[in-house]
């Protein structure tokens, strides 16, 4: 007669080691993953020396035919809380749901869902959150799988002020629909103020669901006839913050204005990590509302019925509406009254591009003046979006610097037409003096944190403002005595004017804090230099801190920097590693799904 024994309970794997996990697994039909399934419980078992029993087929997998998925990609978590409120709601609804994301999500699994709802957000130039990327390459793939089986919906969150607004989840719907499944409802793109079209989205997606489910399995779905409300609460609370110091960290002849901001803050209100964000309401530059009211033929006193109901048009100007960022759906109202051929040339369907150049290159002010006199004051307020905030990345430690919150920030003032174009946010702060208060609110990003092994290496490429996260990552793991090494690669144009932070970095690097210091100073020499140069030139060395367990982050711009430097990393270990290109491209996607490989860009 035999005994079992009882397996002691060890701590779950870590994020590293699940990634490893799927991706060994990411092949496996559903018949190998049970089979594995009782052959990993016996060597759990034959290892803590209990005798081999059968194991019981995992509750997720036997349930993925019968249960609503609901998959979320976010990059700053707007996503991810709109997820967790729809999860709620399932579960009050009596439907058996898992949450998941999309990072931990194997993506050869899809083919066994027969209910899934995606609330996915877009980032940078138009593409997947971090969190999400291994699973659209491998939706994107040619050897995707068919997905007749799935019944599915897709929440799409983005900021109309890019040109691809919402792309991530237009692709994700349309791709799903190429591999053959079907939607349970039809797909909706939400703004900024996305709170309202996402309640309504998520409330009708989970009647269509538990509708799907009831008739695949009766015995485990309880339908109600009227769907609970969705809530969502998807916003940290704002707190004051008096600003300490606002100084220029450019020389006198640089071609940019960066400023270093300290606020005092109440550092039991606002807990931030290093890589979290803190996200600023502006007021419009003063110059730019005279300017409109003169376009208008308004002297800034007549009522206007704006974000904040009826107020006065210069108030609401300055401080209720957008301004300075362009998106679609202001110029496609503009359009629709001034028919004006410049507009109806960047709108039309297939110019992207052109779309894309406009938007970056004007603001409001430069569309009224193609037709100033068609829009009384009252119908061009309200064609303008809620002004929104800014969110820049935090350059502090909590545990370094507490009770502050340091930024760094670009003063935004650009020629145009022989006119100023202001960066509202940035002139915002940059005019602040010593002793203002500010609204302040946290956003965290928790997929651009610390590792939490501190003996763990990292490398921090942050051209420009880009490195304003890493100087918090350093002070912050100088604070903790972390033992891992770090390096930092940083790029501006000259060494003389652009280093910012210079004299932290060099005290740094001096008393091993920094163990790596590479700098790449584009206009110093007659030949640019990058840091994508920088990766390439190191590729051995930073091959080898990969190979050791080194964590990797890029900070800053989307659009050039972030795509030249995934290529330059790919190269390098493509490199080092004597590998071929998609041996280089896997290894890559691994530091992905492992969480070793993060992005914050923008």
């Amino acid at each position: 007669m035999s005994t079992t024994a009882t397996v002691p309970l060890e701590p779950p794997p870590n994020r590293e080691q699940l990634a490893r996990l799927t991706h060994a697994v990411a092949d496996f039909t559903r018949d190998e993953l049970l089979w594995t399934s009782g052959y990993l419980a016996g060597l759990a078992a034959t290892r803590a020396g209990a005798a081999v029993v059968p194991a019981a087929i995992p509750a997720e997998v036997a349930k993925s035919a019968r249960t609503l998925l609901i998959g979320y990609g976010s990059q700053t978590g707007n996503a991810k809380r709109v997820a967790e409120g729809l999860h709620r709601q399932v579960t009050a609804a009596g439907i058996t749901g898992r949450l998941v994301s999309l990072a931990d999500y194997p993506p050869r699994q899809l083919k066994q869902e027969t209910a899934v709802l995606f609330v996915v957000s877009t980032q940078g130039d138009g593409d997947p959150p971090e969190d999400a990327v291994p699973f659209f390459e491998f939706l994107q793939a040619a050897n995707a799988p068919r997905l007749e089986k799935l019944k599915f919906g897709v929440l799409a969150l983005g900021d109309s002020s890019y040109p691809y607004f919402c792309r991530t989840g237009q692709l994700l719907d349309e791709r799903l629909i190429e591999l053959g499944a079907t939607r349970l409802l039809a797909r909706v793109d939400c703004d900024l103020d996305f709170v309202v079209p996402a309640a309504a989205w998520s409330e009708q997606a989970l009647k269509r669901a538990g509708e799907s489910l009831r008739t695949q399995a009766p015995p485990r779905i309880v339908v109600v006839e009227s769907a609970p409300k969705v809530t969502l609460e998807v916003e940290h609370p704002t707190l004051s913050a008096e600003l300490l110091l606002n100084q220029k960290i450019t020389g006198r002849a640089s071609s940019k204005d960066v400023r270093h901001l300290e606020f005092g803050i109440d550092g039991g209100a606002l807990l931030y990590q290093p890589g979290d964000g803190l996200a600023v309401l502006p007021l419009n530059p003063s110059p730019l509302v005279d300017t409109l009211l003169a376009l208008l033929g308004a002297t800034g006193n007549e009522t206007v019925n704006g974000p904040r109901g009826p107020r006065g048009m210069r108030e609401t100007l300055r401080e209720d509406v957008e301004l300075t960022l362009l998106n679609r759906q202001f110029l496609m109202a503009f359009q629709a009254r001034a028919n004006h051929p410049r507009l109806a040339e960047v709108l039309a369907p297939d110019q992207g591009d052109k779309f894309a150049a406009y938007l970056e290159s004007n603001q409001v002010v430069d569309v009224l003046k193609l037709a100033p006199a068609i829009l009384t004051p009252d119908e061009f307020i309200r064609l303008l979006r809620p002004l929104a905030r800014r969110t820049y990345s935090i350059a502090s430690s909590l545990l370094a610097s507490p009770d502050e919150a340091h930024l760094l920030v670009a003063i935004v003032r650009d020629a145009h037409a022989g006119e100023i174009r202001y960066g509202a946010a940035s002139n915002f702060l940059g005019d602040l003096a010593a002793g203002a208060n500010v609204s302040l609110r946290l956003e965290a990003n928790l997929n651009f944190h610390l590792p939490v092994d501190d003996n763990a290496p990292i490398i921090m490429i942050g051209p420009g403002t880009g490195v304003a996260p890493f100087r918090g990552f350093v002070a912050e793991r100088a604070a903790r005595g972390a033992r891992g090494r770090n390096w930092l690669l940083f790029g501006e144009r000259t060494q003389h004017e652009d280093f910012l932070y210079q004299l932290e970095w060099q005290k740094q690097l001096a008393s091993g804090v920094l163990h790596r210091l590479d700098v790449a100073f584009s206009r110093d020499q007659t030949a640019k230099i990058y840091v994508q140069d920088r990766v390439r030139e190191a590729a051995r060395d930073l091959y080898a801190w990969l190979e050791d367990g080194a964590f990797l982050y890029v900070c800053g711009d989307a659009k050039h920097m972030a795509k030249d430097v995934h290529a330059a990393l790919t190269a390098a270990i493509r490199e080092a590693g004597d590998m071929t290109d998609e041996q280089a491209r896997d290894y890559v996607q691994t530091l992905q799904r492992a969480g070793r490989y993060r992005r914050d860009v923008y």
